[in-house]
């Protein structure tokens, strides 16, 4: 018996170690790597908090002051993010959220809100510190971020939502297949399967996904209620969140920056860095960030 155990045990140790090695982001060109720490699947330092009907999987790294980052959704990962988190870590304690569906945090069974998506992540917060703290969103991560600020104004500090602008309904299909995805890039949905608490529901989550994604509104109601600093940055070539609808979002923002990165689609952080982190770094470091609104004519809001 013990035997069994100890080839049993061996085989897992070995299974781990070549995954970890593997370890990507979906669509990751061939050569490149996204960063040596295996963030979203990391034992060492992970953790959960239980929120609503679902365990929320997190990570911790270094010290100091600390720092929320909330990754893309659907296919998205902390991973994906591994560039950025290296060098937020030299700065901050970032804590690196899983967000529910994704990696190794549960789905639960109650109906996908952005009110959900933010007691998710103000649950991971408050585990953490029970100070004001910034966040780093991208995607469907900077919605949750930017409900948080609204919902939760005392728990955020400042914010950077990286690919988010105003949203109407059917601006996304409600359908994501897993088919696609794995045509796409196989090894990906192998190890998004291989993660999941329970695989066997994917197909159910990407559709429950962009259900919710396809008929999301997002507008003045929810960036009008936003009172803490916030910077915005998109990609000249994102058609995710255009130029256009971040351009509104900053409008409507009580107190906000606005950052255009040329030469990038909606992953900012992956088509040009340099740019980014240029506009990341003084936005966090700074002491107090003032609105950038000093021209009457830029209050006017624009509609995309």
């Amino acid at each position: 018996m013990q035997q069994c155990f100890l080839i049993v045990f061996l085989l897992l140790v070995s299974l781990c170690s070549a995954y970890t090695a593997e370890l990507r982001y979906f669509m990751q060109e061939q050569g490149v790597k996204g960063s040596s720490t295996p963030y979203g699947i990391n034992d060492a330092v992970g953790r959960y908090v239980q929120s609503g009907d679902a365990r929320i999987y997190y990570e911790v790294y270094g010290t100091g002051r600390p720092l929320f980052v909330f990754h893309g959704g659907g296919v998205g990962s902390p991973y994906e993010l591994g560039q950025c988190i290296d060098e937020l870590r030299t700065f901050f304690q970032v804590i690196v959220v899983s967000t529910r569906g994704h990696g190794r945090s549960e789905i639960g069974h109650t109906p996908l809100t952005l009110e959900q998506k933010a007691m998710d992540m103000h649950a991971v917060m408050r585990a953490v510190t029970d100070k004001a703290a910034p966040i780093v969103g991208f995607s469907d991560g900077a919605y949750a971020a930017l409900k948080v600020a609204a919902l939760y104004p005392d728990s955020v500090d400042r914010l950077i939502a990286i690919g988010a602008g105003t949203l109407e309904p059917g601006f996304f299909s409600p359908e994501m297949r897993l088919a696609d995805l794995t045509a796409i890039d196989p090894a990906y949905v192998k190890q998004m399967q291989s993660i999941m608490p329970e695989p066997e529901r994917l197909q159910e989550f990407l559709t429950t996904f962009m259900t919710f994604w396809s008929s999301m509104h997002v507008g003045q109601e929810l960036f009008g209620a936003i009172r803490c600093p916030v910077l915005l940055i998109c990609g000249d070539e994102d058609d995710h969140a255009p130029v256009v609808t971040v351009l509104a979002a900053h409008q409507m923002l009580a107190n906000s920056r606005l950052c255009v990165v040329p030469k990038a689609w909606h992953t900012v952080f992956l088509d040009n860095w340099p740019v980014t982190w240029a506009c990341m770094l003084p936005f966090l470091r700074v002491e107090q960030v003032q609105s950038s609104k000093k021209v009457e004519s830029n209050n006017r809001i624009i509609r995309p």
